[in-house]
């Protein structure tokens, strides 16, 4: 009876091996598998920076005291929802791509190209909501070690969706 489990167990075990082996696939098998196409990527961005320092190094004036000193720019933060689609294009998919957007020497760029596939990255129309933007704001604008600020800066709801890239193998 210690033989026949022996035995069962054997074969289970080479049954369950060999199912699980990893076997080369040939080029032409491996041009009849598809899957879904395109990737979609989605962040939500909160990113800070404590300060942007704008120096000057020329020398001061004596006459008038101009040249030399600083601008910081501090507590520089962007936040907000981004989302884009990540797609492999044919040559024919870009030209028409390309001419819905607008741009009008896309044949000419892409034949300056090795003429290959292109990676198209969009920024969908449908994807962030309104009022979910991107935000970037700055707390303060100071001059050189001055404490005191100019103000602040805001720009809102920063609109990207429609925003196309494309980028080519040269």
């Amino acid at each position: 009876m210690q033989i026949v489990k022996t035995a069962v167990a054997a074969a289970l075990a080479t049954l369950a091996f060999s199912a699980s082996a990893m076997t080369p696939i040939q080029d032409a098998e491996l041009s009849t598998v598809s899957g879904q196409d395109g990737v979609s990527i989605a962040a939500n961005l909160n990113i800070k920076i404590d300060s942007f320092v704008y120096t000057d190094t020329d020398a001061v004036d004596a006459t008038t005291g101009l040249g030399g000193g600083s601008v910081s720019f501090n507590g520089i933060k962007v936040n907000g929802l981004i989302a884009a689609n990540i797609d492999i294009l044919s040559k024919a998919s870009f030209l028409t791509a390309a001419g819905a957007a607008g741009v009008t020497d896309a044949g000419t760029f892409y034949s300056k190209t090795t003429g290959g596939d292109v990676v198209q990255i969009a920024i969908p129309a449908s994807v962030v909501a309104d009022g979910h933007y991107l935000n970037v704001s700055v707390d303060s604008i100071k001059m050189g070690n001055n404490a005191a600020s100019f103000g602040s800066v805001a720009m809102n709801q920063i609109d990207m969706r429609g925003t196309t890239v494309w980028i080519f193998a040269h």
